[in-house]
């Protein structure tokens, strides 16, 4: 009778065993709701200017592609509808040229105005002190703007203006009223692509080697194995997010460039 027993509880404990439903896989995070989804800023121009990722150029090297934006090059979305860089058309102008070390032309400034942007900033000191500071006009949708030109030097890599470059960005994506943010360079490579590094890095979460990759790609190859370029990849390695400056999960489903692939989503 006791070896019946032992036996029943064996098979018990057995079958138990085999009945013990499997690990789960852990949940894949949930999306943000639409509703949340429709209301993050910069709706306007991702439909305006639908570029699939980061490295696509709505205006190219010689400042050609889309005419509404006429003095502009190699234009690419940071944050899709919010912060677009690149460089001014000074070399390659039609309306006449002039050296590349220069600022954004007047009728550059006019059609960034006329296009809805709030704000431009010139991010090297050469030349700013004879271009216009403000421009006032009537947008394509028949509004009045104001476009404000502003000058930083990311390039100098002061801790302050990095803030402050972010800042701008980070206003720019919670007061939806502003229009989107145009920072430049020379020629839409480097000191433009450093602000965009580090500003992947502080609002889209982007580990430093995933900066420094979008850095390279965004250069068109111009990025040799120079002390300049090495400083400025160290530079994008070396910053820490200031931690005021965030973003919550909609905003970055919505203007985030995917690591990698540089995709918006």
């Amino acid at each position: 009778m006791a070896g019946n027993w032992i036996l029943l509880s064996l098979l018990v404990s057995l079958n138990g065993c085999a009945a013990a439903p499997p690990a789960l896989a852990e949940p894949k995070a949930a999306l943000p709701p639409a509703e949340a989804l429709d209301q993050v800023a910069g709706i306007t121009y991702r439909s305006r200017y639908p570029l699939p990722d980061a490295a696509a150029k709505l205006v190219d090297n010689q400042g050609n592609g889309r005419s509404d934006l006429y003095g502009v090059r190699n234009f690419r979305a940071v944050l899709n509808g919010i912060y677009y860089r690149g460089g001014a058309n000074n070399v390659y102008n039609q309306h006449g040229k002039r050296a590349n070390s220069n600022p954004l032309t007047l009728a550059a400034l006019e059609n960034l105005c006329r296009e809805g942007f709030s704000e431009a900033v010139y991010l090297y000191p050469t030349n700013y002190g004879a271009s216009a500071k403000s421009v006032k006009c009537r947008t394509y949708e028949g509004g009045e703007n104001t476009l404000n030109y502003e000058q930083l030097s990311p390039l100098a890599y002061r801790r302050a203006d990095q803030q402050k470059l972010l800042y701008m960005i980070f206003d720019h994506i919670r007061d939806s009223r502003r229009g989107p943010i145009y920072d430049h360079c020379w020629n839409g490579w480097h000191a433009s692509g450093f602000v965009a590094a580090i500003a992947l890095r502080q609002f889209c979460g982007y580990s430093a080697q995933e900066a420094v990759a979008y850095w390279n790609k965004n250069t068109d190859g111009n990025n040799g194995n120079s002390k300049n370029y090495n400083k400025l990849r160290a530079q994008i390695t070396a910053f820490s997010p200031f931690p005021e400056l965030f973003l919550n999960d909609a905003e970055k489903q919505q203007l985030c460039p995917e690591p990698g692939s540089l995709r918006f989503r």
